[in-house]
């Protein structure tokens, strides 16, 4: 599991993600509930997340609307498959507006970023 934690701070809410090898969607959820057994992660408002499998595409908003959509998106985009990319959100106190799907998509970069970088 690759978690790159406190990569985006935008008016009290913080970001980080997650990711790593992953072929179901229940594998999926195993990936992260194992998340959430850090404390830190299980209190976060949102762990969105995204697969794409040979089968199908899955993704999961955890509230974040159209989230999961903007991470499968770019999933497809890269041609990862079989690899689940997680961005979790704390909720700051102050609406993001649309600049809750610019920084879903900037997580989603610095992690393939740092994936590719080994």
């Amino acid at each position: 599991m690759r978690i790159l934690e406190n990569i985006i701070s935008d008016r009290g809410s913080k970001y980080a993600v997650s990711g790593g090898p992953c072929a179901s969607e229940e594998e999926a959820k195993v990936f992260v509930k194992e998340l959430c057994r850090k404390k830190k992660y299980a209190k976060a408002t949102h762990n969105t997340w995204a697969l794409l499998t040979a089968e199908a595409p899955v993704k999961n908003d955890d509230g974040e609307a159209g989230a999961g959509m903007v991470i499968l998106r770019m999933l497809e985009r890269e041609e990862l498959y079989d690899h689940i990319i997680v961005v979790t959100r704390w909720f700051g106190g102050k609406h993001l507006g649309g600049d809750r799907f610019r920084h879903v998509q900037e997580a989603v970069r610095i992690y393939l970023e740092d994936l590719r970088a080994g």
